[in-house]
Parts: C-alpha cells; structure tokens; sequence
C-alpha cells in the first residue's frame, strides 16, 4: 500500500450499532463531546476548544489511515441514525511487533447501556483477524473506573502504572498500562483444522 492510498473503510456493526467512517458532517458531533470538559476529564487531550478544531480533528483521524503506523478509527451510531454518538480507534499500529494501542469515547447520554463493550468485541475481532495483532494496549487514567471496568471485562490485564506520563489540564497525570494478548481474546474463532 502507498501511503497516500488507504484501502477501503473497513465498515463494521453490532447488534445495536453501526461502526463507519468519520467524515466532515460529524465535526459538530465530535465537539460536542470532545468539547465537554467534564466528558473529556479522563481522554487525554484537552477539550477541543471550537468547531475548526473538531473539523481538523476529523482530518487526524482520516489521516490515520494513510500513515506508515496507521490505524482506523470508527465513529459510532445507532443503526438507522445518522448522528455520532462516540468513536473508537486502533491506532499507532506497529506492524513488526504486531501491536497497537486502543482509544474510545462516548457522548454522556449513550454512557451505561453496554455500547462501548459491544463496539470494541467487534473492533478487537477484527484488529485480531485482520491486521494479524498480537497484542492491544491502552492507557487509562487510574481514577478512570468506568473505562478500568470496561477493558477487565474484555480481558485487558493491568500491567503497571506509568508515572507523570501523560499531560493535559496543565499538569501531568500518572496512566495504567492494559493490555491485551490474542492468546486470551476470547472472542477468536477456533482455529480451522489442518
């Protein structure tokens, strides 16, 4: 694959979503929740501060796909509503070391109804299958639980705290280190016989 030719945008659904590409007309979705302070509090970033700021950040993730450590990230929606509701992502994709890091958010008004669970069993199928992964990571502010709880009931295994890692809100914040092997993702299918 050249680096200006993405293959094309692996669509995706679930039982109650559907898992596509972000475009432009979700810029004013995406600042809607990455503009909310109290719904970015754990994200890692800095609430976006206006609509061109979503906009270029549409452009961040449709440039994932076109780098040489890319990655695909998905919005999500209800299926058969058009409006965002959140996103989630493979990203930094290490093809050697057959690794790459998971990222997730959701609108506060889709938040407790098992969204996020099913979006990543569907996401992670098909990191596992077909980018050959070996391994997902992920980091999660400690103070995190909702986020802790979701990645321990897809298998995640905490693995250390990396200290003063991470910057926003003009000061640094510690992150727990997750991850994921492809040896204990249940959700594979069994190995076809020889």
């Amino acid at each position: 694959m050249s680096c200006d030719t993405a293959p094309p945008f692996p669509t995706l659904a679930t039982t109650r979503l559907q898992l596509r590409e972000i475009g432009p007309p979700d810029a004013l979705a995406l600042y809607e929740i990455h503009g909310n302070a109290e719904a970015m509090k754990w994200f890692g970033a800095d609430p976006v501060p206006d609509l061109a700021a979503a906009m270029r950040l549409v452009e961040v993730f449709a440039s994932w796909r076109l780098q040489t450590n890319p990655g695909t990230r998905w919005g999500l929606q209800w299926h058969g509503q058009p409006t965002l509701i959140g996103s989630c992502g493979l990203f930094g994709w290490n093809r050697n070391w057959r690794k790459c890091t998971l990222g997730y958010e959701l609108a506060p008004a889709a938040q407790g109804r098992g969204l996020m669970f099913e979006a990543l069993c569907t996401v992670l199928d098909w990191g596992f299958e077909h980018m050959q992964l070996h391994r997902v990571e992920a980091l999660i502010h400690p103070d995190n639980l909702p986020s802790l709880r979701l990645v321990q009931r897809l298998g995640f295994v905490e693995e250390g705290r990396l200290r003063e890692v991470a910057r926003w809100g003009g000061r640094q914040h510690d992150m727990l280190q997750v991850a994921l092997l492809r040896t204990e993702w249940r959700h594979l299918p069994t190995e076809a016989p020889e």
